[in-house]
């Protein structure tokens, strides 16, 4: 109706007609503004004398014995005034000053008239204001926390294109992991053997030796899903936003079963509880809390796994790691000298390096390294290198890098 009276063919024409007339729609909207608020905080009697001159007639005691002699029917009572109509001419209205007497709308009543109260317009601005700040306030509080505990917080990688080939080494490691891939690809048979899926796995080492990287191997060397997550997603600025996390997770995990959930930095949020009473001792027990019930809450035959890498074993709750929960717990040593050249041979690929660098010298110069740090080493010793103009580096480029990191 709108559209077609107007000639619009369609909310375009709108835009358009909008856009062009822009100034106008401004001072339609100035205008309309100041009409609402002179409504607002002009007296409704300045427009009653206007219109009736004879609305302020009348003094209070007048309006108090007519209200005694039955001579007022309604009566409006406002912060400031009183508005008030005549029994016999009840059309028009007439106003008083209100002195907040606290028996008048009692006397009022007993004298058979109709009372109403209206709250002034300061009053109900304020509670405009009120209302948007308690709407603003509490929408931020909303806001924030489905950010906390949105569903979007741990993410679903669903193929990691991560394969055993590409971790170099530690072959018992990988035999165990090819065997527990076997069973999450094929539990009903290991079932009928008597084997049952472990529901988590503990890998322990230092820094840097690959935890991650090895369960992202076995996700997707099975082809499961994958959720990561990390220590620090469980905390929050918020009490009991840490187990709300570790119930969402596994929440998603069970819905994108055959899946694993890895978490990492798990001596983070998985450390003995303490009872001493503190906030952060107090949320930290109820996270180890949450993730018990929640390894207690799922069977293997959900085809959830759950994987955790650790710096430190020790630091972990005892309740939590035991076996039933974490059924195996497997160690991520340093690279051994074998490993060592063969991650020097795959992170030289790409780069120029003289002829008195060779594997194994580098393999013994990396001793007790980390396969993270034997990359960041040959990384540096090239950027050294490049930096004094020269193409290929050499063994005291890599010795300076080492001394560096």
């Amino acid at each position: 109706m709108l559209l077609s009276y107007f000639n619009f063919n369609s909310k375009n024409d709108i835009f358009q007609f909008m856009k062009k007339n822009k100034k106008i729609l401004q001072i339609l909207i100035i205008v309309l503004a100041l009409i609402a608020l002179a409504f607002l905080f002009i007296p409704e009697d300045f427009y009653q004398k206007i219109l009736n001159p004879e609305s302020a007639a009348y003094t209070y005691k007048e309006f108090y014995e007519m209200a005694g002699e039955n001579k007022i029917s309604s009566v409006v009572i406002k912060e400031k005034k009183i508005k008030f109509s005549l029994t016999e001419n009840p059309g028009n209205f007439y106003f008083v000053e209100n002195p907040s007497s606290p028996t008048l709308k009692e006397y009022l009543l007993l004298n058979n008239v109709s009372v109403k109260e209206e709250a002034s317009a300061e009053n109900v601005i304020s509670l405009i204001f009120d209302i948007f700040f308690y709407l603003f306030f509490f929408g931020i509080i909303i806001i924030a926390f489905r950010k906390f505990i949105s569903p979007n917080t741990f993410k679903v990688v669903h193929k990691t294109g991560v394969k055993f080939d590409d971790i170099v080494g530690m072959d018992n490691l990988k035999r165990d992991m090819k065997q527990v891939m076997q069973i999450m690809k094929a539990p009903e048979e290991y079932a009928k053997r008597g084997v049952r899926m472990p529901k988590g796995i503990l890998l322990e080492g230092e820094p840097g030796n690959g935890k991650t990287l090895f369960a992202k191997a076995l996700a997707g060397e099975a082809k499961v899903n994958f959720i990561p997550a990390k220590a620090t997603d469980f905390e929050s600025m918020f009490m009991a936003i840490g187990p709300l996390k570790v119930k969402l997770l596994f929440k998603k995990a069970r819905a994108k079963s055959p899946c694993i959930v890895f978490i990492d930095e798990f001596d983070g949020i998985g450390t003995v509880r303490n009872y001493s009473g503190t906030a952060i001792e107090t949320e930290n027990t109820r996270i180890v809390t949450a993730l018990l019930n929640e390894l207690d809450g799922f069977e293997p035959s959900n085809g959830v796994l759950v994987l955790a890498a650790t710096n430190s074993i020790h630091a972990l709750d005892p309740a939590l790691i035991r076996p039933g929960r974490f059924d195996a717990k497997f160690s991520v040593p340093y690279p051994g000298s074998e490993e060592r050249k063969a991650l020097v041979r795959m992170y030289c690929r790409g780069k120029a390096y003289d002829d008195e660098v060779s594997e194994s010298l580098l393999a013994k110069m990396f001793e007790g390294y980390s396969c993270a740090k034997i990359e960041a080493c040959l990384n540096r010793a090239a950027l050294l290198c490049s930096q004094e103009g020269r193409e290929k580096f050499n063994l005291e480029d890599v010795r300076q890098a080492c001394r560096e990191l």
